[in-house]
């Protein structure tokens, strides 16, 4: 098992699941997006005031590998781990393992970037050391 940054819990809902009885694949995307917003929350980053001073963060690419199936009231956890790749963007590297036997269902890289007013590429300094204190952080998640 991978070592992360932040680790948050959930539990499958039966409106998730798809006709095959399984999590709809479109579904791990919220449940990623919503531990990244988390984490982010956690290293004081506020999304409502970012975007009134014209400030949006955003994701630019999602790569993910669906590893096994979820199903209604399944007990998760998603795994997070930010690495910085470039002046302007970031990764945030994401597992989601099912309770209690920890399979892995799904291992994702999320890419992000700050957008100015104008729309274009721009990461502000406050943001940039919040994102790099949050690379620096680690949770020793047990196997």
């Amino acid at each position: 098992m991978k070592k992360y940054t932040a680790r948050l819990e959930f539990q499958v809902r039966d409106y998730e699941c798809d006709m095959q009885g399984v999590v709809n694949n479109a579904v791990y995307q919220h449940y990623l997006e919503h531990a990244r917003h988390e984490f982010l929350k956690t290293l004081g980053i506020d999304f409502a005031e970012l975007t009134r001073r014209g400030i949006n963060l955003v994701v630019v690419r999602a790569e993910l590998d669906y590893k096994a199936s979820l199903t209604s009231g399944d007990r998760f956890w998603v795994g997070t781990r930010l690495e910085r790749i470039s002046p302007v963007r970031f990764a945030f590297m994401q597992d989601i393992y099912r309770e209690p036997d920890l399979k892995l269902a799904l291992s994702g890289k999320v890419i992000g970037t700050a957008l100015n007013e104008r729309g274009r590429p721009k990461m502000p300094d406050e943001i940039a050391r919040l994102l790099a204190a949050g690379e620096g952080m680690e949770l020793v998640v047990p196997e």
